[in-house]
């Protein structure tokens, strides 16, 4: 349970001093529904008060703090006209200026004759000075309650920076009295404050300076969020190596022939990451293993060849994919490789009913079957397994944590391997994985061509035209994927589907399309024509996964790149060049190019390193894109921006390893400040490990 001195903060914001329903619900769009919320959204601007000039030194386009007196009232003639009040002092007039307003409350605020302190942006109107709708109108006496420096607050319409900050200055006034929870040194050693401090300073920046992520408020407060995170990987991981695993030490005989039929031998990096999954695989504690490849760098040969080793050892194994396009895909490449030894694969996906899928599952109860290839269809609570001792996920960024621990809990002590064609930087692996172990696949296989990348601008549409004909007129399978051009999947359908009526007046039945609207029969169906040669040039939206592996696909053409990121370019990229022959990828931009986008594509002309493109990703856009928005296997991180704070990653991960060192069960007075912090940013599932020991 969570601590009670925790209560107040996880209330609802509508229990909050003059929050009803209608405000709370607009808090919870731009914050979050809680008390914890507000205090997590800091400030992104500030606007200075301290400017209090006479009226006739504001200048127009500037915040200014005016002191003055109300001279009188002009009511509009119609309501569409706005209401008037105009003031004046020893320099001058100002009219403030309200629209749609009420004249019994105006002429209450602000009575003929009455001084009053008005703060807000002085216009220039017809050469007369006007303010509209003041931020802020104040008796003289109560001057010292406007702070010189007020903070900006990310908003939501209806929203008023004001009742967030009356919000947030309620929370700050009764903050409970936490437990310090980083130790002594590191706050002086750092010159970070305490936590309350911290909270303090990033609510009420004292100068422009408090508002960067290196500030010593900010960075004490990522910090905080990190070592949470850290912790919290590091118990799971703690946790499963206290559980029971099984030793898993096949005889090789079927990975033998598997290699023996290959055309080609393993890469090093493929032998070397299959060496760390067999050493703890062996050993008697559950394997947690991320295995990273680069695209077509070969993980699927590494996959199969470490569910061999659970087969030999007389367990089941199970490959999951995210989408029913790659379980396919998945499992027609693993019966080509499985072909010398004559075992038999089974498909579960959410299209397999009936008969069929009843036959699979009383297989997989009895134990006849030993590999299967599926989706989120396994997760289902009528599919068991006899001796289920391997779990493979590829993209596993598309998977939650439960997810994986769902399909590992229908077996005792399973192994976990998890892999991703998403190059991650070290900082992200840290914050995603913690402490488990990385096998990196680092080199390509033989027999991928390079891929020559050029960048295009969409004014020689025409030309690309002509060579995408000259392409296809040589035999060689195109693809052309279109961007999603705004956050509406209604205009990115629209957009591919106009390219593939204007492809497909030019060019004529050889143009398919495929975008993730279409039912799952047509969409397959689409992406078999292409991949058996029945149309030759692939219209594709992102919404859909276009990693099906097409030998022949030789071009790419990238219509809008500068909108994609560098490691989306770079998948694509992957997907042509997988034949033997030289690939090419078209990266088409628009006009009106950033310098962000121009500098993504000099890297990706630049390189084919995945691993280094990522980290360029990383350090251009943010960890908030990198691998799209709110991707379930990465951390959401209210505090921590992993391209500022990665420092700190490293930093937590290290005082994660030497505090369980210590302190295992967390029994110390820092330990049990830590169960706090853990409850604090919400981390509950480790607390409750704790408990239960």
């Amino acid at each position: 349970m969570r601590p009670e001195i925790l209560f107040p903060l996880f209330r609802p914001v509508d229990r909050l001093k003059g929050i009803g329903d209608r405000l709370a619900k607009l808090i919870a769009q731009a914050a979050g529904s809680r008390v914890i919320d507000l205090l997590w959204h800091l400030p992104v601007g500030l606007i200075d008060r301290g400017f209090r000039p006479r009226i006739a030194e504001a200048p127009p386009g500037r915040v200014a703090t005016i002191a003055l007196e109300v001279e009188r009232h002009q009511p509009p003639g119609n309501p569409r006209q706005p209401y008037r009040v105009r003031c004046r002092d020893e320099t001058g007039f100002l009219t403030l200026v309200f629209f749609k307003a009420e004249a019994a409350y105006l002429e209450r605020l602000l009575p003929v004759g009455a001084r009053r302190i008005v703060s807000g942006t002085v216009e220039d109107y017809g050469g007369l000075r006007q303010m509209a709708h003041p931020d802020h109108i104040l008796l003289p006496e109560a001057l010292g309650q406007l702070p010189a420096l007020e903070p900006v607050y990310p908003l939501t319409a209806g929203l008023s920076g004001k009742v967030v900050m009356r919000a947030v200055e309620q929370v700050l006034r009764n903050l409970p009295a936490l437990p310090e929870w980083q130790e002594p040194a590191l706050l002086g050693q750092r010159g970070w404050p305490t936590w309350p401090a911290a909270i303090q300073e990033a609510h009420r920046p004292s100068s422009a300076a408090s508002l960067d992520p290196a500030s010593h408020a900010r960075a004490r407060l990522a910090y905080d969020e990190l070592l949470a995170n850290q912790l919290a990987l590091a118990l799971l991981r703690l946790r499963q190596r206290r559980a029971k695993g099984h030793s898993l030490k096949g005889d090789g005989r079927l990975r033998q022939q598997v290699l023996a039929a290959l055309p080609y031998a393993p890469t090093g990096a493929q032998a070397r990451c299959l060496g760390e999954i067999e050493a703890d695989l062996a050993q008697p504690i559950a394997m947690l293993r991320l295995l990273q490849g680069d695209v077509g760098s070969g993980k699927t040969l590494v996959a199969l060849l470490a569910m061999l080793i659970a087969v030999e050892a007389g367990k089941q194994a199970v490959l999951m994919a995210p989408t029913e396009l790659l379980a396919r895909q998945h499992f027609h490449n693993l019966q080509a490789l499985a072909q010398p030894i004559a075992l038999r694969l089974d498909l579960l996906t959410g299209r397999e009913s009936g008969k069929p899928r009843q036959a699979v599952l009383a297989r997989l109860a009895e134990g006849a079957s030993k590999l299967v290839i599926g989706t989120h269809a396994l997760f289902q609570e009528d599919v068991a397994f006899r001796d289920l001792g391997l779990v493979v996920i590829d993209e596993q960024h598309r998977f939650g944590v439960h997810q994986r621990l769902t399909l590992a809990g229908k077996g005792e002590g399973v192994d976990v391997l998890v892999m991703t064609a998403t190059p991650i930087p070290r900082t992200l692996a840290l914050s995603a994985y913690g402490d488990m172990e990385v096998s990196r696949l680092d080199q390509k296989p033989p027999g991928r061509a390079p891929v020559d990348t050029r960048t295009v601008p969409l004014g020689r549409l025409a030309e690309v035209m002509e060579a995408v004909g000259r392409a296809l007129a040589a035999g060689q399978r195109i693809y052309w994927v279109c961007p999603l051009v705004a956050v509406s999947q209604a205009l990115d359908l629209a957009a591919a589907e106009e390219r593939h009526t204007a492809l497909k007046q030019r060019f004529g039945e050889t143009v398919g399309l495929v975008h993730g609207a279409l039912p799952a029969s047509t969409r397959d169906r689409a992406m078999a024509d292409f991949a058996q040669g029945r149309t030759g040039l692939l219209v594709a939206t992102t919404v859909v996964e276009v990693g099906v592996d097409v030998p022949e696909a030789a071009v790419m053409v990238i219509e809008h790149a500068e909108r994609f990121g560098l490691t989306q370019l770079h998948q694509l990229r992957g997907r042509v060049g997988r034949g033997g022959r030289p690939g090419t990828c078209l990266l088409l931009y628009g006009e009106a190019l950033g310098e962000a986008a121009r500098a993504r594509l000099v890297i990706l002309r630049e390189t084919d390193d995945g691993f280094r493109i990522a980290e360029e990703d990383l350090r251009l856009r943010g960890r908030g894109e990198l691998l799209g928005t709110r991707q379930s296997g990465l951390p959401e991180f209210r505090l921590v921006e992993p391209e500022y704070h990665a420092d700190l990653m490293q930093m937590a991960h290290d005082d994660v390893r030497a505090t369980l060192a210590r302190d295992p069960e967390l029994a110390s007075p820092r330990g049990q400040a830590l169960r706090v912090l853990l409850y604090l940013f919400e981390r509950d599932a480790a607390a409750r490990y704790l408990r239960s020991g």
